[in-house]
């Protein structure tokens, strides 16, 4: 999401007003009724992957000499070494320069191959320990960098979309956050026929996601149950920058404000821990229950009698 995201005049949040023409700049923005709101998300910081390499130095702090001292050093390695001459092929040592970046553009625009670039830029910098990267590093960078001018653009035709929507009907609900950066991070949207629809048949809430299976890599969330014609009705539906306790508890939050907070009486889900820890704090009173889809899959994975197999679906 570009950085100069603007919001219509209109409602007003806990967190602040935003008039015509503002940038966004709060933490947390809540326009709801019609209108759009956002959330930051802060990111966090990826687990480690090392292997139990003993190697390390530790360095401390003497207050009466006013000095950095080395307490404990310890130099010997699990694992071989790489040489000098392999260190520029190292993940940590190779970097796609911007300057690179955009001649691999300019000349894939003016019909050159990427290898054909790379092996004009070996050229350039006087052999491939002087380039930097490798040619795979480029070929997922120039991907990236397209990935990113397409999103973008999809993510401002969606928030056009739903800003439309918004102003057209006051009773349509959208929320989405955005991280750090301000990249979108999740995006929940009800329009005034699902809020109708939840107030009739909404006692049965069915709770279910998609891992990743489109094309922004995101998991997809629907919010559905039947009606009294045994028709499958949607209340809601979410992407999702992951699969957490946090981003579940702020998807559950979000639909509960998108429904005047009425809460369903059972709730019907797969057996994801962070799903159910995330139901369970925000509806505590409701009955949470696996579907039974989920419950024959997980009995044929692993019961290997088939009698008793039988006799359990039966």
């Amino acid at each position: 999401m570009d950085r100069g995201v603007e919001t219509s005049k209109g409602g007003c949040s806990d967190s602040g007003y935003l008039g015509g023409c503002e940038r966004l700049s709060h933490r947390a923005l809540a326009i709801e009724s019609g209108h759009m709101s956002v959330e930051h998300l802060d990111s966090k910081p990826k687990p480690s992957t090392r292997e139990n390499c003993p190697a390390h130095f530790w360095v401390g702090y003497e207050k009466k000499r006013d000095t950095y001292v080395v307490t404990n050093f310890e130099p010997h390695h699990n694992h071989q070494l790489v040489t000098p001459l392999e260190s520029p092929y190292l993940r940590c040592n190779r970097v796609v320069r911007n300057s690179d970046l955009a001649q691999a553009v300019e000349m894939r625009r003016a019909l050159v191959r990427t290898c054909h670039t790379y092996e004009y830029m070996v050229d350039q910098y006087g052999g491939y320990l002087n380039v930097g990267f490798q040619i795979k590093d480029l070929y997922n960078k120039l991907d990236a960098s397209r990935g990113e001018i397409l999103l973008d653009a999809d993510t401002e035709a969606a928030f056009s979309y739903l800003k439309g929507k918004g102003a057209m009907d006051p009773e349509f609900f959208c929320k989405f956050s955005v991280d750090e950066e301000n990249w979108l991070g999740n995006l929940f949207s009800r329009d005034p026929t699902s809020l109708l629809e939840y107030i009739a048949c909404g006692d049965v809430l069915i709770f279910d996601s998609t891992y990743k299976a489109n094309m922004y890599d995101k998991p997809l969330v629907l919010f559905v149950s039947s009606n009294n014609n045994r028709s499958t009705v949607m209340f809601g539906c979410a992407l999702l920058h992951d699969e957490t306790f946090e981003t579940y508890k702020w998807l559950l939050e979000t639909f509960m404000a998108s429904v005047k907070d009425k809460k369903p009486i059972s709730i019907l889900t797969d057996g994801y821990e962070a799903m159910h820890k995330s139901i369970d704090d925000v509806f505590p009173m409701s009955n949470h229950q696996l579907c039974s889809w989920h419950v024959s899959r997980n009995a044929q994975n692993n019961l290997k009698d088939d009698e008793l197999l039988r006799n359990f679906q039966v």
